[in-house]
């Protein structure tokens, strides 16, 4: 474990048990850690609340880890906000260390850093992602607001690993329009799969 773990504390918006809503893990029991801060400007965000890092009380990793073992489930999800802000070796080492898988879903926007088991890349228009990210990338979820996404989701799959799963996923307030356009899109390439945002179905956080 990272000598100075109890030292080393961040701005936490809000950490919660439940079900992993979207991604290859979808259906999965999570332990979600998302954290203040974020400068991608992403229009449609809806965790706009956590962009501004100041509003959001700074936690010490060893509140974060003890907080998490009081759940049954051992995989965690770092979120934000823009997780890669900050050096995320220390919290994930420190998960690693109490038996968690670490799991993070970030823009790419900033330098790779920390531990990860699994690492969901989903890049955004607002601010160009970090080129760090496409060796390690192993989900690259595409958010489509509207037809030319599917362009920009084609230039990154063309910059990740091969062995990167490709997803599709419609932005929630233009489901209804995008939904039909990316069933079409999956069928005629079918190196692409469909996202959803489940736990919104399911009206769980």
């Amino acid at each position: 474990m990272h000598s100075s773990t109890s030292a080393v504390s961040l701005p936490i918006m809000e950490s919660f048990y439940t079900i992993q809503g979207e991604g290859v893990h979808n259906g999965k029991a999570s332990y979600f850690i998302r954290l203040g801060g974020c400068d991608v400007g992403c229009v449609w965000c809806d965790v706009k609340e956590s962009w501004d890092a100041e509003k959001h009380p700074l936690t010490s990793i060893e509140t974060l880890v003890t907080e998490a073992k009081e759940h049954p489930g051992r995989l965690v999800v770092i979120t934000g906000g823009e997780p890669l802000m900050y050096d995320m070796l220390p919290l994930t080492e420190a998960l690693r260390a109490e038996g968690f898988e670490t799991n993070i879903e970030t823009s790419g926007a900033y330098e790779m850093s920390g531990a990860w088991d699994w690492v969901c890349f989903s890049p955004k228009k607002f601010k160009e992602p970090h080129e760090s990210i496409f060796p390690v990338a192993n989900e690259l979820k595409a958010i489509i607001f509207n037809k030319s996404d599917f362009a920009f989701a084609e230039k990154y799959a063309e910059l990740v690993n091969d062995d990167c799963q490709l997803l599709l996923q419609p932005e929630w307030d233009k489901q209804e329009q995008m939904l039909p356009l990316i069933i079409d899109y999956v069928k005629a390439n079918p190196k692409w799969k469909i996202s959803l945002q489940t736990h919104k179905f399911m009206d769980i956080p």
